[in-house]
């Protein structure tokens, strides 16, 4: 019995991680999508392990695979996370990622690194991947500048995931087409609130909405059950999945 109790408590750290995967059948293999913290995601398809802004350290990352290629949005170190870099296996790790994260990029280890700026596109090993424009609006008062960062629309195997980076709901956002999947920031004051979020959603019509990067200064949650009864009132189409990602905060 003690055997079996250390056993399960050894195992803890990673069933945290694994447990929360979902999974989406795509026309070449299962999509599988793990929440690991604030802006940070794992998206494992036909053999590769893409990290989106990896952030928090090296113990949220033991047992996952060495990724293969990294997208990172944008500077700011909740995105920008040198430490947590530093502790991952880059040998073979290719980066895609705008040019201010490449100018300030002190970890150089990354097999190759590829510049996407807002409207461009790239493709790595069949996956197709599109920069979308994230920022604020109004520009005079914006912490994310236009043509700054990026959101990523990546296509695997025909499902098309969004990832929104930090923005407010711009019209780059709100004229999306055909996203099966999307990730959506709403941590004012840096990014948009919950009801804008829920506008934004409701006119691009994403098949699948995760609200995420939800935490406010002074680790104040967004209230996402109020996002999701915002975009389910009006929609009861898009599937509104909740997941705590700040399990360890």
């Amino acid at each position: 019995m003690k055997h079996f109790l250390f056993a399960v408590l050894f195992l803890l750290p990673f069933f945290s991680v694994f447990a929360q995967a979902d999974v989406f059948p795509t026309k070449k293999g299962n999509l599988e999508i793990t929440p690991v913290f604030h802006a940070a995601l794992v998206l494992q398809w036909n053999g590769l392990t893409v990290f989106a802004d990896p952030y928090g350290g090296a113990e949220r990352y033991k047992g996952m695979k060495a990724p293969d290629l990294i997208l990172i949005t944008h500077e700011h170190g909740d995105h920008l996370d040198e430490a947590t870099l530093s502790s991952l296996d880059l040998s073979k790790t290719e980066l895609i990622a705008p040019q201010k994260v490449v100018d300030q990029l002190k970890n150089k280890s990354f097999a190759k690194v590829t510049v996407l700026g807002n409207g461009q596109s790239s493709t790595y090993k069949n996956i197709k991947i599109e920069a979308v424009g994230a920022y604020n609006i109004p520009e005079e008062t914006a912490r994310h500048k236009k043509g700054v960062g990026n959101g990523y629309v990546l296509n695997f195997g025909g499902k098309r995931v969004y990832i929104s980076g930090d923005t407010d709901g711009t019209p780059d956002m709100r004229s999306l087409k055909n996203i099966d999947i999307a990730f959506v920031c709403m941590n004012p004051p840096y990014t948009m609130d919950v009801a804008p979020a829920a506008d934004a959603v409701l006119a691009f019509k994403p098949a699948v909405v995760y609200p995420y990067h939800y935490r406010q200064p002074g680790n104040k949650l967004s209230d996402i059950e109020q996002f999701k009864k915002l975009v389910n009132d009006k929609n009861p189409k898009i599937d509104v999945r909740l997941r705590n990602w700040y399990t360890q905060m």
